[in-house]
């Protein structure tokens, strides 16, 4: 529902609809919690100069209003990219001020373990070499609406995930830049977005050395071919390709090399799940919890949609598919409730860390059908038919299924 103002309401579990920029500007300065009226003034002016490089969020389905969790319609997933406007946004805190994030004073800093700590500006990093990776981004409590019993947090469903060209510079090139100390096994990401209250946590996170030095891993400053936008963690963000959006920090300003994990909340007791069987209720000792990292093997049915209307004879279905630091090999789909399974044609462009395009013709006949969809990627992994429960929620793949309904 829009108001007189035309700007969409966030009701959970609506679309969003955003018609203009003005519009977006307003949202973003009440997110930020700034007074400023929308008119000719020159501060105003360039506000809606620095919000510009954000894009508009135009179709996203609100699960939480404030700080803005929002996921794709899945019918957006025919595409091979996700466009910026389309790409689900998770965000643990509201935006950092404008200010903060602009030219002047927006800096990157390398410190902890290495030889010569350094701070980077934008200009800075175009040193190194530019960079591009496809990859899917895909939040960890991906698919969290689908566990049974029900776990607490955003009640994703199966849209907040895509993919797309991040362009940036190799993270291991600005590491060696300040020269990394031997004793360096973690790296620890913090970005510029802070809690609203004292007793909150920053989000601080870090990934082992391993990734951190891997030649895919990547600072970018472009998504799609424009300026990262603020909402998706411009000015620069990392992407750790194959692994879950946990580790893809937004709105970057610290780099820290350490000895061990990040401490805190967010990496010692958040984004950990279970590497061994648990039931509701139950009590997990810390040592059978480990960190969210790599993404699990998963298929998702763009079209047809759920409770569509078809009619019998020829009926494309089609999706997509990815896995985490390999390639997606066989998609199949079944219309007999998994007893039997056909391979689907695989389509499009096959990059290491992106999703797979697929298809299937189906001869419908009339009735009450159940589509069901599975991959397999490079290492023999199959997606499951449901997926371990946890108390958190994390690495939904079960089987994907779209009910539909085939007239004569």
């Amino acid at each position: 529902m829009l108001n007189a103002d035309g700007e969409a309401s966030v009701t959970k579990g609506h679309v969003v609809r955003v018609l203009s920029r003005r519009t977006v500007l307003r949202r973003i300065i009440q997110g930020l919690g700034l007074t400023l009226a929308l008119g000719p003034a020159v501060p105003v002016v360039q506000a809606r100069e620095r919000a510009a490089q954000s894009d508009e969020t135009d179709r996203l389905i609100t699960r939480v209003a404030r700080p803005l969790d929002a996921e794709t319609p899945v019918e957006e997933f025919v595409a091979y990219l996700t466009p910026n406007s389309r790409f689900f946004l998770r965000s643990h805190f509201s935006p950092p001020p404008l200010e903060q994030l602009s030219d002047e004073n927006w800096r990157l800093r390398v410190a902890g373990l290495v030889e010569q700590p350094l701070t980077f500006t934008r200009q800075d990093l175009k040193q190194f070499e530019a960079i591009t990776i496809t990859a899917v981004v895909q939040c960890s409590g991906n698919g969290r609406a689908s566990y049974r019993p029900k776990v607490p947090g955003v009640q994703w469903e199966q849209g907040a995930v895509g993919n797309a060209r991040w362009t940036g510079v190799r993270l291991v090139d600005v590491l060696k830049k300040s020269g990394l100390q031997t004793n360096g096994r973690h790296v620890q990401f913090q970005g510029a977005d802070h809690p609203g209250a004292g007793t909150v946590p920053p989000f601080v996170r870090s990934i082992p050395i391993e990734k951190a030095l891997h030649h895919d891993t990547i600072l970018a400053y472009e998504m799609n071919g424009r300026p990262l936008p603020l909402l998706h963690g411009g000015p620069l963000r990392v992407i750790t390709p194959g692994w879950m959006a946990n580790s893809c920090i937004k709105w970057l300003t610290d780099i820290t090399v350490r000895y061990d994990e990040a401490q805190g909340y967010y990496m010692q007791t958040a984004y950990r799940y279970p590497t061994r069987p648990v039931t509701p209720g139950e009590t997990i000792a810390a040592s059978d919890l480990k960190p969210v990292e790599l993404m699990v093997v998963k298929s998702l049915i763009a079209q047809p949609r759920e409770s569509a209307s078809l009619k019998s004879g020829p009926v494309m279905i089609q999706g997509v598919a990815w896995t985490g630091e390999g390639t997606i090999v066989m998609v199949e789909v079944s219309l007999d409730e998994g007893r039997t399974w056909e391979p689907a044609r695989m389509i499009g462009e096959d990059l290491p860390y992106a999703w797979r395009q697929w298809q299937y013709i189906w001869q419908a006949t009339s009735g009450q059908k159940t589509i069901f969809s599975r991959a397999t990627d490079d290492r023999g992994i199959t997606q499951p038919e449901t997926s371990p429960w946890g108390p958190s929620g994390f690495l939904w793949n079960g089987w994907d299924r779209v009910r539909v309904m085939v007239a004569e």
